[in-house]
């Protein structure tokens, strides 16, 4: 006879940090609700904003409201939520980013193989102003969202996207939480603390595997001011900062191995076509788009050689110990 294995439980962790999302995270809390497959908890995680805690609590009676125990960022906040997680799995959402009814179901099938540490799913962009003619879907990491390149059908990676991602709790605990020397902290847009988690968890359990299935979905609003060009070059420019960081933990070979992928193959498809666009006169946009690649590659290489040459976060103070990291054994 075959042993009838339980789906696993799921703790559904939220950060959020400001008020001006407060429509898009009750959003995201009611889609959190009407799962195909209801969690076993929601955690949402206030990181510093006391009037928001406030009024939070006096509306949202349904879920566990805390205020993070970490420093100021979204790492902190996140492990604040991991800290109080009593699931086999963790998933994280973005607080301006809505779960497809059936994302949890999706997400959480890969864990029947013991292998899988992680599965991550895809982030589709939801423009509030539409989509602007020179950001090219290549592109689209940089508003947090799945880009042109990304698997279409589920496979192995190296790493999952921020705004929809899960780990097992175990997994979560043994390398020490998210790095908080990395992420976002506020409106300054680093970031690559989840490539950084993805690669320890790797590391130290050989032959694991961290799993993307596109079809768990979320859609991730992206507000107007991260359409422009100026918003673009500035997170590019973090990216790099932030990948000099992770490759002074993980090694330059784990940390970038895909972003060489990306490189060689996506964007000089991406620069052909936009300028083959223009010429040809199918695409009038197509010489914008083409130099967005191109300014987008100039700033996040210049980033990251800014970064290695600063060592503006020292190996020690990155490398720091799980104790550190985690802040649930003093939440606990």
């Amino acid at each position: 006879m075959y042993a009838f294995n339980p789906p696993p439980t799921v703790s559904v962790v939220i950060c959020c940090y400001t008020m001006a999302r407060w429509e898009l995270l009750l959003d995201v809390i009611g889609s959190v609700r009407n799962q195909t497959m209801p969690p076993k908890e929601v955690i949402v995680v206030v990181d510093h904003n006391e009037d928001l805690y406030k009024r939070l609590v006096a509306v949202v009676d349904d879920v566990t409201l805390v205020e993070s125990a970490g420093p100021r960022g979204l790492s902190g906040a996140r492990n604040t939520g991991v800290g109080l997680a009593d699931s086999d799995v963790v998933a994280f959402l973005d607080d301006d980013a809505q779960a497809a009814p059936d994302w949890l179901e999706r997400l959480v099938v890969f864990y029947d193989d013991p292998d899988v540490l992680a599965v991550g799913g895809g982030v589709q962009p939801v423009w509030e102003s539409g989509r602007p003619a020179y950001f090219g879907e290549e592109l689209d990491w940089i508003v947090g969202c799945s880009h042109r390149g990304m698997p279409k059908v589920a496979s192995e990676v190296r790493n999952v996207i921020g705004a929809n991602m899960s780990f097992r709790l175990e997994v979560l605990r043994q390398v020490g939480g998210f790095n908080l020397a990395l992420g976002r902290q506020g409106t300054k847009p680093l970031g690559c603390e989840e490539t950084e988690i993805c690669i320890r968890s790797i590391m130290g359990s050989p032959g694991s595997r961290i799993v993307y299935e596109p079809a768990a979905v979320v859609h991730h609003h992206v507000p107007a001011s991260r359409g422009t060009v100026r918003y673009m070059l500035a997170r590019s420019w973090s990216e790099g900062l932030s990948k000099a960081q992770v490759s002074e933990i993980v090694g330059h070979k784990r940390a970038l191995g895909p972003e060489r992928r990306y490189v060689r193959s996506i964007l000089p498809r991406a620069v052909a076509a936009g300028i083959y666009g223009w010429s040809t006169g199918s695409n009038p946009q197509g010489l914008g788009r083409a130099a967005a690649v191109l300014a987008v590659l100039a700033f996040t290489s210049a980033g990251y050689l800014r970064g290695r040459r600063l060592g503006h976060v020292s190996t020690t103070q990155l490398s720091r110990t799980a104790d550190q990291r985690a802040p649930w054994r003093e939440v606990q």
